[in-house]
């Protein structure tokens, strides 16, 4: 086999592979479904049968297209597909930015761009689709944008930028053209990017094409929460210029009403991409896309299409499951298989933060026949539909809105006979959707992932193992096996469920312990210390510790159980974190009180309950940040967080603020951050209660609480939620009558969005419900896991809580609220009490032997503009005026300006 390497354009590396007895595949098309063609072509084709060359429009590897709004939050990086390596493989050529211009089937080959011709021996279309823009006038202004590739949001956001520089104190008004899953999407980035947002939907509802009228009222309700406005039944008539800047500045609709905007973004639905295949001479669909049969093939042999630009019993299918099957398939016939497709799953599930929507199957009810089940709760914007037979046996279909738990679970089992009894249970809160759903036993056909196209007893055999191979034995295991649970995620739940029941049956232990130190759960060893009473880690591991295989005793602990008896410890006041043998305890931002950046320096973070500031308190900041040459930012917590800080400095930067009348803002540890508020009654007009004043009492009421991870609240002062209180673990909204409490909502790796646990709460209820749920939470958690989390594994879920912590039905709220008011009465400033003592003063230096000094090697960052943290040697010729003009420490040198 020949190999020679060349740099190619792009970046790319050129190979020209091929032997004799190389066949020669061309994709054309460098998406999701084109990733996963060639990873199972390489995967299975063990011999090297073939060679395959991709052909991407993109100037960039394929990446993940369903996730595409976590480009704002996480980068580019968050939408990687599968392994790097795939494109080192001697057998495989990515060409990136090389578009494909023409086929050539009687010659088998393909020109690109650049007018070079590629030979095949079998083509494979992966061509997508392209945003479909309705013939609207002013859709070609300025400031219109479609939501398909990373390139349109990059522009999205750089329009949104320039716009807020032109007229910085002026609101951005954004607007999206369709209410369906992408438009949904792009409506959330809008908000992520600070912009207000309208989705404009012609339908009656939204994403009218998966759920019915009754999800799509109860997706409004939840989409309005968010800060989204919607107008259904609305007709764009036509975008008209800013008279001033020629942008795009107003919409017109068939209605006559009219909206003002500076962002318009079409959502409108998709098209095949099949200029190529319909210039090549293809069979084409009545609506678009190369006819294939069940072998995704053709009407040409030795051209295979996949994806959204195949059309596959009479249509094109828009979503990223079928395709994979599609690629599976072709795979599966060039290495001698006859593979069909089995028609397509098209299940979808709403990825907008905050927002549970999914549905599958017949969620319409256009079944001859068939029966629904419907169970809402409009208040809290929830709905839940299951479409069964004639019978009311047999799952055909479902829709769930605001709860989608029900979805992983039932999905697998469409087209399957539910077990005996009322099929109201698995959608009803009173089984907390567990006690049903726990109880089923899925079929081995049954699939349960649908994108990566794996069966229950797929997962089943992967945990079995077989021909003398092990089996999986735990979940990370059985995903990287099967890739289950790996695209979009919704069926974790079940592949997890599926893999301790199979470890149980074969008499593997599912473990639950904590570490190889203690047998115990956190919850299990948080019961244990309080009923022991007992304060130090050496007192609990000599009672509740084991030693691990080949240890004489269970020894000093490790990284894993010490934070947690540390957690544990603190969260029953035992006093400061620093004090005696906890000090051993902390890891890195604990131990320092300062969270650990990535040049070695620390962050200073003083709290500001509620966001609440005194001009005086900012100024003193300011002065701070500016002596010690610290980078500023506020946070989205609305605090003011200083970068840049060594070791020996937190000392005398702490003892600058705590006269200044701060205190630590737990920034560094697993405990409360903060409480977000918006300005309320106080301000602003819309505002029914004082949101500043009930945040301001909650933060410092529920300030230095540890809990098994991070906390977050907010605090809004009417339903506009402009503190976004139910993206947090606890968040209030003022009503006429009172508050409203929502619980176990977050960011994070996985958005979640808060449940509605009461309503129109007085002041004293309401903190009394809020210290009773942080104190459960708190006793039950498991380790480093978030309340969003907890609450889906905790027993009875939100119902269970509700009646736990407001009907006291496991009798234990007096002990809660004892908890909580030892808590408030023993709190004390942590940095305080270090500048108060000399012990603790000794453990911030940057090297023991050396506490005066600073490692000149160490090298500090600036950025946009702020300066670098000066040294002690700098500092002092500034502070001497030891030059005629001021020094201003900026980037790795010293200016001096007169």
């Amino acid at each position: 086999m020949v190999n020679s390497s060349v740099p190619g354009p792009a970046g790319d590396t050129q190979r020209e592979a091929g032997s004799d007895d190389t066949r020669r595949v061309v994709v054309v098309g460098g998406g999701m479904v084109a990733q996963r063609f060639v990873e199972a072509l390489r995967s299975r084709d063990t011999d090297g049968r073939y060679s395959v060359t991709v052909f991407a429009e993109e100037p960039r590897p394929p990446y993940d297209r369903v996730g595409l709004s976590r480009w704002f939050t996480d980068g580019p990086e968050a939408l990687a597909l599968g392994e790097p390596e795939l494109w080192d493989d001697p057998l495989v050529t990515l060409y990136r930015d090389r578009r494909v211009t023409a086929i050539d089937r009687e010659r088998k080959t393909v020109t690109d761009r650049l007018g070079r011709v590629h030979p095949y021996d079998h083509l494979v279309l992966a061509t997508g689709s392209f945003p479909f823009v309705p013939p609207i006038p002013g859709a070609d202004l300025p400031g219109v944008f479609v939501y398909r590739t990373i390139d349109d949001l990059a522009a999205l956001r750089g329009w949104v930028e320039q716009k807020r520089e032109a007229s910085p104190n002026k609101p951005l008004r954004g607007a999206v053209i369709g209410g369906g899953l992408l438009g949904l999407e792009a409506a959330g980035a809008l908000k992520a990017l600070d912009a207000h947002a309208t989705v404009i939907e012609f339908g009656t509802h939204l994403m009218g094409v998966q759920i019915d009228l009754g999800g799509g009222e109860a997706l409004k309700r939840l989409i309005n929460g968010k800060g989204i406005a919607v107008r259904t039944d609305t007709a764009t008539k036509e975008l008209k210029p800013h008279r001033r800047t020629g942008h795009v500045g107003r919409m017109e609709f068939a209605d006559g009403g009219r909206l003002d905007t500076d962002i318009v973004v079409v959502a409108t639905g998709v098209r095949p991409r099949d200029e190529l295949a319909r210039e090549a001479g293809l069979e084409m669909g009545e609506r678009g896309g190369a006819v294939v049969d069940l072998a995704c093939a053709t009407s040409d042999p030795d051209v295979s299409a996949i994806g959204e630009v195949a059309c596959i019993e009479g249509r094109c299918i828009g979503l990223v499951a079928p395709g994979y099957t599609m690629a599976e398939i072709v795979v599966d016939r060039l290495l001698g298989g006859d593979a069909t497709f089995p028609g397509a799953d098209t299940a979808t599930k709403l990825k907008l933060s905050g927002v549970d929507v999914a549905s599958f199957g017949d969620a319409h009810g256009r079944t001859d026949g068939c029966v629904e089940v419907v169970w809402a709760d409009q208040v809290a914007g929830i709905y839940k539909k299951l479409v069964l037979s004639d019978d009311a046996r047999t799952l055909l279909g479902g829709v769930f809105v605001g709860d989608a738990a029900p979805y992983a679970m039932l999905r697998p089992l469409l087209g399957a006979q539910l077990p005996e009894g009322d099929p109201s249970s698995f959608i009803l809160p009173e089984s907390g959707n567990g006690a049903a759903l726990g109880g089923l036993e899925l079929p081995d056909d049954a699939t349960v992932c649908s994108c990566n196209n794996v069966s229950a007893g797929e997962i089943r055999a992967a945990v079995a193992g077989s021909d003398g191979v092990p089996g999986c034995t735990d979940v990370p295991g059985v995903k990287a096996c099967t890739k289950a649970a790996t695209t979009c995620g919704a069926c974790l739940p079940v592949v997890k469920k599926l893999t301790n029941t199979e470890l149980e049956k074969a008499g593997i232990e599912v473990s639950n312990a904590l570490c190889e130190h203690f047998e115990l759960t956190r919850a299990q060893l948080f019961d244990a210390v309080r009923v022991a009473g007992l304060h130090t880690f050496s007192e609990i591991i000599g009672r509740f510790g084991r030693a691990p295989e080949g240890a004489a005793g269970p020894g000093r602990g490790c990284d894993i159980c010490k934070p947690v008896v540390a957690s544990v410890l603190a969260s029953q006041g035992n006093g400061h974190i620093l004090a005696g043998e906890q000090a051993a305890l902390q890891d890195t931002n604990d131990h320092m009180l300062a969270n650990l950046q990535k040049d070695g320096t620390y962050s200073v973070v003083p709290r500001m309950p509620g966001g609440e500031v005194t001009p005086e308190g900012l100024i003193a900041v300011g002065e701070v940040a500016r002596d010690f040459g610290l980078y500023t930012k506020i946070t989205g917590g609305q605090r003011v967080d200083m970068f840049g800080a060594r070791v020996e400095q937190l000392p005398d930067i702490w003892r600058r603020l705590v006269d200044a009348g701060f205190e630590s803002g737990h920034a560094y540890g697993k405990s409360l951050r903060t409480v977000k508020s918006c300005v309320g009654s106080t301000w602003c007009r819309y505002g029914v209660q004082d949101s500043v004043g009930m945040a301001v009492e909650l933060e410092l009421r529920y300030r230095g609480l540890r809990a098994p991870h991070k906390l977050k609240m907010g605090v809004s002062g009417c339903a506009r939620e402009c503190a976004e209180a139910q993206s947090k673990d606890v968040g209030v909204i003022a009503t006429d009558k009172g508050w409203n409490l929502y619980v176990a909502g977050n960011g994070g790796q996985r958005p979640a969005h808060a449940k509605l646990l009461a309503e129109d709460l007085t002041r004293e209820d309401l903190i009394t419900t809020i210290d009773r749920f942080l104190m459960y939470y708190i006793r039950t958690g498991d380790r480093l896991q978030r309340t969003a989390p907890w609450m889906d594994e905790v027993e009875g879920g939100l119902d269970g809580v509700r009646q736990v912590v407001m009907e006291d039905s496991l009798g234990i709220c007096a002990d809660l609220d004892a908890a909580m008011a030892d808590h408030v009465a023993s709190y004390e400033d942590e940095w305080r009490a270090v500048l108060e003592d000399p012990e603790k003063l000794r453990r911030f230096t940057s090297f023991v032997n050396a506490p005066e000094e600073t490692d000149p090697n160490l090298a500090y960052v600036a950025e946009r503009g702020q300066h670098r943290p000066a040294t002690d040697a700098e500092r002092a010729a500034a502070v001497a005026g030891a030059q005629d003009a001021p020094v201003l420490i900026s980037g790795p040198h010293l200016e001096v300006r007169s």
